[in-house]
């Protein structure tokens, strides 16, 4: 059951409830009226402006953004596929920035979604489809080549599931994608950045053209963070892509190319008998 706790004097309230991953907060945005933060456990998920569903707070989040306004010309509708629905922050940018996309959502938290659609429910007139499932199971139902863009960005106690991070995991996720689709993930490490590289690795096994865009302090293994994975098998829009996130209100790098490769630096391709979740985040990363 949602609980309220009420904020100060002429503010919205909290909203707190259990859901399968642990306790679930709707936190107001004091700057913003009708705009809230997702945290489980107090890390934060997702953030969404009900006013403005094209605002996107999170650097990450605003990453994935500038992908899916690259990935086909504006304002041609798509067919997207989320991995992780969060408070569908994604879905919502989609809705509004190509209306008529069609896209599916599959999340396996089916308490947090219902909690989403109560206290933030999506516009009602977008083509946003809701399946609670394992991401590998809803992927796995999925028809051929049916999506333009794949948006990975699943949690588990703020780390991502081994068996999502795999070659047989994107060998599948190649198989719903359209011939000119991408594929884009939201990747959490820290130094060494073992987990990144091996990620990279593993996409460069199977998609011809990669790109990475992180913060440099990330990048350079001084902290620990966010990192947006970008890969297809057609030529990716990196000049654009490496423009947008240069100007983000928290700048970014992007690596494509040879420096990309040679980030790897030999890392392994990741398989389902060597996969193994993401790194915790330190103790402090949210605070």
């Amino acid at each position: 059951m949602a609980r309220n706790r009420r904020g100060g004097r002429g503010t919205a309230e909290t909203v707190t409830a259990p859901v399968d991953g642990g306790l679930a907060e709707l936190v107001p945005d004091r700057e913003r009226p009708r705009a809230w933060t997702l945290l489980i456990d107090g890390a934060p998920q997702s953030h969404v402006d009900l006013d403005d569903p094209t605002h996107l707070s999170f650097a990450y989040q605003r990453r994935l953004g500038h992908v899916a306004d690259l990935v086909a010309p504006a304002p041609r509708p798509l067919r997207v596929l989320h991995l992780g629905g969060g408070a569908f922050t994604l879905a919502r940018y989609v809705a509004a920035t190509r209306p008529r996309s069609t896209q599916q959502v599959v999340e396996v938290d089916a308490p947090l979604v219902q909690l989403v659609r109560e206290h933030l429910p999506p516009d009602h007139q977008a083509r946003i489809k809701v399946r609670s499932a394992d991401a590998r199971a809803g992927l796995g139902k999925v028809p051929d080549g049916w999506a333009d863009l794949v948006i990975a960005d699943v949690f588990g106690g703020a780390r991502t599931p081994a068996h999502l991070t795999s070659a047989e995991f994107l060998t599948e996720v190649r198989r719903v994608l359209a011939p000119d689709g991408c594929y884009t993930a939201n990747l959490a490490d820290g130094p060494p950045l073992a987990h990144l590289r091996g990620q990279i690795a593993t996409a460069a096994s199977l998609f011809g053209h990669l790109a990475l865009a992180a913060d440099p302090a990330v990048l350079r293994g001084r902290r620990f963070g966010n990192a947006v994975l970008l890969a297809s098998d057609r030529e990716l829009p990196v000049t654009e892509l490496t423009r947008r996130i240069a100007g983000d209100p928290h700048p970014g790098r992007v690596e494509h190319g040879r420096a990309l490769r040679d980030f790897t630096g030999g890392a392994a391709v990741v398989t389902d008998a060597s996969a193994k979740p993401s790194p915790p985040p330190p103790a402090d990363a949210f605070s």
